[in-house]
């Protein structure tokens, strides 16, 4: 008895500006699209799914989506300045602008961003654009097992370093990445791995890189691989990039669940997820954006319509989300919560808060005609 509404042939790029260092984009350009768009005018757009070749900007800011540079970069609400949003009543409403600094009122535009959907539809959106970086370089290093790349993730913050990503992985993800990339692969030996890049001007990057291949060397690192050009970098994000594809490759059905738990829980996290797999009989796959502690883990199930599995399963997906929820993190970093996560919503917030979003809802949407049925049921 619903409508889905498709904004994929909103798909124009209005303008990109080199002056004030903005674009105007229709929620059906993808992710991708902006960015080339952006780079031929010199310009960056940060944001970077793994997705980004198939992602919308419109999907984008629905979930506030994240990606491996939002270490030092930030997510997709760091780049919205302003927004045409349609209301449920058929109300027109522009939020915010096209200036880097915007106080006027309250901040609508971070409200809608991250909305899931559920308090307007985006039919526009003005995005901040940076100058592009004139170099970078990547590190691609092995370690042992995971937890010695987690702590490697520490020593390097620890030490000063910003990097734009720090991407970590494990023996499972790792394994079925080997079997699908071949002898293409860029898969070094060991059972985890840390992808490390930063970007700037020429001469820092170049004294950067060298002192992190130093540092991750002395924190256990057992091969130690190096990108300084456009080519080489690209080749070690291809294996961090296909992850999701080798996973879904194995055969086995991959729930995947973007938790976020806080950076100096990181280790812990890994030795949590380990027992868990124990504790449940699954096999884990874990990988994400180490430096924001948020980390994709995935439950590998091999037969997932078996009711006694799939009871198993929604046990283990319950002392997930109560494990991470006791170490202070959150349920979802960038997927959004939407149906999958319904049920542990009550769990991830407090009775004001929840209350709080419920008469936001009503406010904007007393009628629940988007999305309905999603985490706010009314």
């Amino acid at each position: 008895g619903g409508i889905a509404l498709s904004m994929e042939r909103m798909d124009r790029i209005k303008e990109v500006n080199a002056e004030d260092y903005v674009a105007v984009v229709e929620p059906g350009v993808s992710t991708g699209q902006l960015q080339d768009a952006a780079r031929r005018k010199g310009l960056f757009y940060p944001p970077d799914p793994a997705s980004l070749k198939d992602c919308s900007i419109g999907g984008n800011i629905a979930t506030n989506a994240g990606g491996p540079r939002c270490l030092k970069y930030g997510v997709t609400r760091n780049y919205v300045l302003g927004l045409e949003v349609v209301l449920a009543d058929g109300t027109v409403a522009r939020l915010g602008g096209r200036t880097h600094k915007n106080k006027t009122g309250f901040d609508l535009v971070g409200l809608f961003t991250g909305s899931e959907g559920m308090l307007g539809i985006v039919t526009e959106a003005t995005l901040r654009l940076l100058p592009w970086p004139p170099a970078r370089a990547g590190r691609s290093a092995s370690f042992a097992d995971v937890a010695k790349a987690a702590a490697a993730v520490q020593s390097v913050l620890s030490h000063g370093y910003l990097p734009c990503a720090l991407e970590v992985s494990d023996r499972f993800t790792l394994e079925a990445a080997r079997v699908h990339a071949g002898a293409e692969g860029v898969i070094p030996p060991g059972d985890a791995h840390l992808l490390v890049e930063i970007d700037g001007q020429e001469e820092s990057v170049s004294v950067e890189s060298a002192a992190l291949a130093a540092l991750l060397r002395d924190v256990g690192a057992l091969v130690v691989d190096t990108a300084t050009t456009e080519e080489g970098c690209a080749r070690l994000w291809n294996l961090r990039r296909g992850f999701s594809e080798a996973l879904k490759a194995t055969g086995f059905r991959k729930l995947n669940e973007d938790i976020v738990v806080p950076r100096g829980k990181l280790v812990e996290l890994f030795e949590f997820g380990a027992q868990l797999g124990r504790d449940y009989e699954v096999p884990l796959a874990c990988f994400g954006h180490a430096g924001a502690g948020n980390i994709h883990v995935n439950l590998m199930v091999e037969n997932p319509d078996d009711p006694a599995v799939k009871g198993r399963m929604e046990n283990a997906l319950d002392a997930l989300f109560r494990g991470v929820l006791a170490m202070g993190g959150s349920i979802t970093g960038e997927h959004g919560v939407g149906l999958a996560k319904k049920r542990w919503w009550s769990q991830a917030v407090d009775a004001g808060a929840d209350d709080l979003h419920r008469r936001i809802k009503r406010a904007l949407d007393p009628d629940d005609l988007l999305n309905p049925g999603k985490f706010l049921d009314q």
